[in-house]
């Protein structure tokens, strides 16, 4: 279990008392993580054993919850997500030396803020996560439309198979950047453009 309330020694540190795996992993990224930037490290380049499963479940409104305890602190939100992995439809956190099994109801990753950039003379559109991944919208990262617990939700393509949900707020900036119509069936349609890509969103 992750104890963000102990004060039985006034460190500041997290405690992990039951859980070896989650420990190896906050240790692993506290080690290599670079203060100054947002650093994803090349998960497709580690091939670490299998160590069996977690109870760690990020549910579908993107909250963390470890043996039953809502994890607070993003910090350690922001830590863990570097180390998400997908593989053959199942979610991990994996490091050079081990992979671990979590439970992911939906994506693993949320959308809070939407903007638009110019490179290179083109306008983009941007994305950003709750966990500071900068995301621009383009091929290899496209929006698209899908069904979750019966309801349309807005996703984009982020990265190593895993998407993330764009939030209400952000979706609404994001129609503030396209032009809504209808199409024959009478549905809405919200068109996007980013740079050369050109998108067509079934609302």
């Amino acid at each position: 279990m992750i104890n963000e309330n102990d004060s039985s020694q006034n460190t500041g540190k997290i405690v992990f008392p039951d859980d070896k795996n989650l420990m190896n992993i906050a240790q692993y990224l506290k080690d290599v993580q670079q203060s100054h930037k947002r650093s994803i490290p090349p998960l497709d380049q580690w091939h670490p054993k299998h160590c069996g499963k977690m109870d760690l479940k990020i549910k579908a409104n993107g909250e963390w919850w470890h043996e039953g305890q809502l994890i607070k602190r993003q910090t350690l939100l922001d830590l863990f997500s570097k180390v998400l992995w997908k593989e053959e439809g199942k979610f991990y956190l994996k490091t050079p030396v081990e992979q671990i099994e979590i439970e992911v109801e939906d994506e693993p990753l949320l959308i809070n803020q939407a903007d638009q950039v110019e490179i290179e003379g083109k306008t983009y559109l941007q994305l950003t996560t709750t966990n500071q991944d900068v995301v621009i919208v383009d091929q290899q990262h496209p929006i698209f439309m899908r069904e979750y617990a019966g309801e349309l939700r807005p996703y984009v393509h982020v990265r190593f198979g895993m998407n993330a949900l764009i939030q209400r707020q952000s979706f609404y900036h994001l129609i503030n950047y396209g032009n809504l119509s209808e199409n024959a069936q009478g549905e809405a349609v919200l068109t996007l453009k980013s740079g050369d890509l050109v998108l067509h969103l079934s609302t």
